[in-house]
């Protein structure tokens, strides 16, 4: 195989290089192999995360190398890849990337790139449109069952609230339990709305799960984490590679390969060599997800204050 290669892909040219690097050394996978994986994902993974700015986590050695966070879309970045002002306020105004097309996630892939997205998009960044609950498992050894119950339960709580949520893998150690939202509520309010329903879980059974942001002080319990709820702050995209051995990824999932018993799935099952056979036989779980997006103002009104104490 060639070391470097130029592709015209969407009428762009993209030089790509160093193809033959190993990216995850125990399973050996090439950084060829990581760029065809989002050249074939990308009519899943496109319209999870167009709009959306993103934060670029890059790892230009493997995954064995050190690693670094970019937000700002840097100068040399082609003119075709779309770019967003953003207004940090502490940080001062950002241009970050939005991902809009295939050559786009390619050049991203190029760069050895994982992309964390926002939860609002560009047209209304202080609107998000998905709501998220990151369900953390404790330090150490842990059951993945664990992680289950704490999904299985917090679906409960939102399904007596008349949602019902969308879930991922994060193709690290956790889950993610999703909320679309219809955009009429800014982050402020969408938050305090994760934090009632996060309260009412810890509630239920405070040996199982908990709101402590301090490592050292959640002992064996599950991190229900809702701080990602917030403007600026990002999560791991659909689909996206994460830097873990077997190159997993973090993939949409149905919630019946959780009622499982048998934990036919946890959060490392999906990897770039075996997720597209999943897909070809269930397609995606996330296809629908904007379809019927809920009211997190209207979530609030309905939410009874004493239930929550």
């Amino acid at each position: 195989m060639p070391d470097r290669a130029r592709i015209l892909i969407g009428g762009h040219e993209i030089e790509l290089v160093n193809l033959g690097k190993v990216l995850f050394p125990e399973s050996g996978i090439t950084k060829a192999e990581f760029i065809d994986y989002y050249r074939k994902i990308a009519p899943v993974m496109l319209p999870h995360i167009k709009g959306r700015p993103i934060s670029m986590q890059r790892f230009p050695e493997g995954i064995a190398s050190d690693m670094f966070f970019q937000k700002q879309a840097p100068d040399y970045f082609p003119d075709w890849v779309n770019r967003v002002e953003v207004d940090l306020r502490r940080e001062g105004v950002k241009t970050f990337i939005t991902c809009e097309n295939t050559e786009t996630l390619i050049y991203l892939a190029n760069l050895v790139c994982v992309p964390h997205v926002w939860l609002s998009r560009a047209d209304k960044l202080r609107y998000p449109d998905r709501l998220i609950f990151d369900l953390d498992p404790p330090d150490g050894d842990f059951s993945f069952g664990t992680v289950r119950y704490s999904a299985l339960i917090l679906r409960e709580i939102l399904r007596q609230e008349g949602i019902e949520p969308f879930l991922m893998t994060t193709g690290s150690r956790g889950l993610h339990v999703v909320v679309p939202l219809d955009r009429g509520a800014d982050f402020e309010a969408v938050r305090d709305v994760a934090g009632k329903i996060a309260d009412r879980v810890v509630s239920l059974a405070p040996e199982h799960f908990t709101l402590e942001f301090n490592r050292s002080r959640r002992g064996r319990r599950v991190f229900i984490d809702i701080y990602r709820n917030a403007f600026g702050q990002t999560s791991v995209a659909p689909c996206s590679v994460r830097d873990r051995a077997g190159a997993t990824v973090a993939f949409p999932i149905e919630w019946k390969d959780l009622e499982q018993e048998g934990l036919a799935v946890n959060s490392t099952t999906y990897n770039i060599r075996n997720v597209f056979e999943r897909l070809k036989r269930r397609g995606d779980a996330w296809k629908d997800i904007a379809a019927s997006p809920y009211s997190a103002e209207g979530l609030a009104r309905r939410l009874k204050p004493a239930l929550y104490r």
